[in-house]
């Protein structure tokens, strides 16, 4: 497989850039970046805690669920959470529970007593403070780590897309949520795309992961991906862009771009006469 690192358009610090020729490429990856993230985390900890988001990320996750990982990785030491849900029923069309059991959870080994969703029998502002109390408790016992900087939980993983917008997990462009510093989860109601009820973790949260890996497809990411990335970028919409405000404080962040979504980085790096160094 030949990967690509798109290098020229001075990316921040502590961002890594993977490009791929196709989704099945890119599929492969993942796959082994996220098996290593959980090895190195359960030899370290004993614990895999890693939170996933929606989009088309669980369908990137498809390789985990065949060999070798299905029977190589230490399933029972994997913990689910969700960076962001919608407020729906877990059996709703809509619920990132939903497509996740049945595109990956039903095909892997992962201990039901592992895997945490948000309560869908209560409000989303209940649902908000119930989903930040369980992950305080997980907290207290060190299934999930603490960040050494703050009190915030330390995610091994937090694999999120992002959206047209620039939105990741359910914060979306100039919402009030992306100011939060002290909650753990929040809840908005007003999401611009629907449905507008949705649970997600703060920027601080997602920040304080020990890793984090954001999916980019499709050429209507593309102006998103470039103003999230490179520190160069200018523009109107490059402050209000929430996955440009994604930067670990202790962590490392790795980005998994298509080449449509990476087209912007890509002509920006032809007009400054760059090549791209393979691997």
């Amino acid at each position: 497989m030949e990967r690509e690192i798109v290098a020229s358009y001075e990316p921040k610090k502590n961002n890594e850039i993977r490009m791929f020729e196709s989704s099945d490429e890119m599929a492969t990856d993942l796959a082994e970046y996220i098996s290593q993230v959980s090895e190195i985390s359960i030899k370290e900890r004993g614990y895999f805690a890693i939170a996933l988001s929606g989009g088309p990320l669980i369908s990137f996750m498809r390789k985990l669920c065949e060999a070798p990982y299905n029977k190589t990785l230490d399933w029972s030491k994997w913990y689910i959470f969700w960076a962001d849900e919608r407020a729906v029923a877990k059996n709703h069309v809509d619920s990132y529970y939903k497509s996740t059991k049945e595109d990956f959870l039903s095909k892997v080994p992962i201990l039901n007593g592992h895997v945490y969703s948000i309560n869908d029998n209560v409000t989303v502002e209940d649902a908000a403070t119930d989903y930040e109390f369980v992950i305080r408790q997980l907290v207290k016992i060190r299934t999930v780590g603490v960040s050494e900087s703050n009190d915030c939980p330390k995610f091994d993983l937090i694999l999120l897309s992002i959206g047209s917008d620039g939105h990741v997990a359910s914060l979306f462009p100039n919402h009030p949520a992306l100011e939060l510093k002290d909650d753990w989860v929040t809840y908005i109601t007003d999401s611009p795309v629907p449905p507008p009820e949705r649970i997600t973790f703060t920027l601080p949260v997602i920040n304080s992961a020990s890793n984090i890996a954001v999916v980019a497809t499709g050429e209507d990411k593309a102006k998103a991906v470039y103003f999230a990335i490179s520190d160069g970028a200018e523009g109107p919409d490059a402050p209000s862009i929430p996955a440009r405000m994604v930067q670990p404080t202790d962590g490392k962040l790795v980005w998994f771009l298509d080449k449509a979504s990476a087209s912007f980085l890509e002509a920006k790096t032809k007009n400054d006469g760059y090549e791209h160094p393979k691997y």
